[in-house]
């Protein structure tokens, strides 16, 4: 299901001339791989086929993505590639993944508020993006932390494998974080890398109890909206902070059991 980009451009680009050996960007390459990692061992990954791509410090026109053919547990922070909008590789062996580029390039350049972006088909989220009506429905106090923040692609196109798609996507985006993509999967997108990360996180756990919940047959008791509301304000004070240490948490976990991620 992965496809190679195959752009004219999508090769190694020796006359870019920018210091991307910086110890700032090397921890941003750690913290994305140690993201990739930690989503595999929860089960968030779909084998090769999922991207995750954050943006480059101090460089805004250039963003860090893993490679194709890789699954997310092979992931080091050497393997990721940093790509530039027009289909570069400045930097990494190897090339992204078609859609990677054409969604992350795109969103990246369109939405510049939008630092890290992480998409996957995890099972429990992208399940309630195959169903009719709103995918989260406000009954537990996990999802509120989305409430206000989710858009919804309603118009599946097959796969994004030129610009216009990847336009389209972001597009529809707007001033959302949480893209649920219809038949397909959905795009958390944050800051940094560590907020990514721990909407990924929390996102699938929502969805996953919602289910739960669901398969019961019981009707749902959502939360009144104005107690939403002031939920997700309450949340989103602390987001930042709680983020940076979860993202802090999960590369110790990985630094006790799996240090190569580092590599």
């Amino acid at each position: 299901m992965a496809h190679e980009l195959k752009l004219s451009k999508a090769c190694s680009n020796p006359h870019h001339n920018l210091p991307l050996d910086s110890e700032e960007i090397w921890q941003a390459r750690m913290d994305l791989a140690a993201c990739l990692r930690m989503a595999a061992r929860l089960g968030l990954e779909e084998g090769i086929c999922n991207h995750f791509s954050a943006v480059v410090p101090g460089h805004p026109d250039l963003f860090i993505v893993n490679r194709l053919g890789w699954a997310f547990k092979e992931a080091t922070a050497s393997s990721l590639l940093i790509c530039d909008f027009a289909g570069n590789v400045v930097a990494g062996d190897g090339v992204p993944e078609a859609t990677a580029f054409y969604i992350h390039a795109r969103l990246h350049k369109m939405a510049p508020r939008v630092g890290a972006a992480f998409h996957t088909h995890m099972p429990n989220a992208t399940a309630l993006s195959m169903v009719e009506g709103e995918p989260l429905v406000w009954a537990g106090q996990t999802a509120l932390k989305f409430y206000g923040r989710v858009a919804i692609d309603e118009n599946y196109n097959g796969l994004a494998l030129d610009e216009s798609e990847g336009d389209r996507i972001a597009s529809v985006l707007g001033d959302k974080d949480i893209l649920f993509m219809r038949n397909h999967g959905v795009m958390v997108c944050a800051p940094n890398i560590a907020e990514a990360w721990d909407d990924l996180y929390y996102l699938e756990r929502a969805a996953e109890v919602q289910l739960k919940a669901m398969g019961t047959g019981r009707k749902l008791l959502p939360v009144s909206a104005d107690i939403a509301a002031e939920a997700v304000r309450q949340m989103r004070e602390g987001d930042p902070d709680s983020a940076r240490l979860h993202l802090l948490s999960i590369r110790r976990q990985l630094d006790r059991e799996a240090p190569d991620y580092r590599d």
